[in-house]
């Protein structure tokens, strides 16, 4: 038979396994509860700040309407604006930028992860990635004194010179050499979105399984051969990651955009002309807004930049399902 003395060690643990699953279930309920509550707080901020962009910026869009998207004009003394002219700044300033980016981007991170003597590979790695931690102001600076001299005096002239006898490309390349304008806000940019572009591209390289690179080669691919049917297949879902967080970061740029744009609210077929972006108009007028009108407008603005950065969002993770199907199919 069992005695008193044996029966209770083995209820002294039982109520110990108890109260630990209890403890646990705990914990996990709170965890639970926890991330469950980051989840819902990130769509409340989401959606709070959508709904504050459109109560403010409601007096600009009731007032001129659908006018305020195709309207060129933007006179703070007449009360007449647009978003044309930063619309068109801001989405070509971007789409130049990763234009250039990319393929540099990509280029480095194929050089760091297949050709870059292995010494080499951490100090380029880190050069890179500092790009990323240098403030944008610092950019600023650099583009308007340093960098926007040098397009001006070398850049400019000669594009002005090779393509002044091109029917599309005189007027795309025309005007003469101000050193600042969208050219060099988009270059500017490229250099800024750069980092992020070749960091992400070359961590996901690197998660490429070395056995499908040495089947390659074993069967005698180039290297070039092995890059482009082995490595960019398995990892375009990443690389294409890696471009919309850079485009996202060119779209909403400010204060480098500011000093080497020319702040001028016009569109011109010019790419060396002076422009403005939607951040950089916001940046520029905000503390001299002294109207509603002319508040509302400012915040209408960034309602237009929340959307199109929405947009391209949206449009990105629905490119992204489309290869994730049919790498399934």
């Amino acid at each position: 038979m069992t005695t008193v003395s044996e029966a209770m060690p083995s209820l002294a643990a039982m109520q110990a396994r108890e109260a630990t699953v209890r403890r646990f279930a705990l914990t996990d309920a709170i965890f639970r509860a926890a991330t469950r509550f980051s989840a819902i707080l990130v769509l409340l901020i989401l959606g709070g700040v959508a709904i504050s962009l459109f109560v403010g910026s409601w007096q600009a869009m009731s007032t001129f309407g659908v006018s305020f998207l195709t309207t060129e004009s933007w006179n703070p003394v007449t009360e007449k604006f647009g978003a044309l002219a930063p619309i068109y700044g801001t989405v070509v300033t971007a789409a130049i930028s990763i234009l250039i980016a990319v393929p540099i981007g990509i280029g480095i991170a194929i050089f760091l992860t297949e050709l870059c003597p292995r010494p080499l590979r951490r100090p380029i790695g880190i050069a890179v990635e500092l790009l990323a931690g240098i403030p944008s102001i610092i950019y600023g600076i650099w583009g308007l004194f340093i960098f926007a001299p040098f397009v001006q005096t070398t850049i400019q002239p000669f594009f002005i010179n090779l393509f002044h006898d091109v029917p599309v490309l005189s007027s795309l390349f025309a005007g003469p050499p101000y050193g600042i304008g969208l050219l060099t806000s988009s270059m500017i940019l490229a250099i800024m979105v750069l980092p992020f572009i070749t960091s992400i591209t070359k961590d996901v390289f690197d998660t490429v399984p070395a056995v499908l690179k040495e089947s390659a080669y074993g069967i005698g691919c180039t290297t070039w051969e092995v890059t482009r049917r082995v490595v960019i297949p398995y990892t375009r879902v990443g690389i294409m990651g890696g471009v919309m967080l850079g485009l996202g970061r060119a779209l909403g740029e400010t204060m480098a955009v500011t000093f080497v744009i020319g702040n001028a609210h016009r569109i011109s077929a010019s790419l060396f002309a002076p422009g403005t972006t939607i951040s950089a108009t916001i940046a520029n007028e905000f503390t001299e807004a002294d109207g509603e009108l002319y508040t509302s407008s400012l915040i209408a603005l960034g309602l237009i930049l929340f959307v199109i950065t929405f947009l391209i969002l949206a449009i990105a993770r629905y490119m992204l399902m489309r290869i994730d199907r049919r790498t399934g199919a």
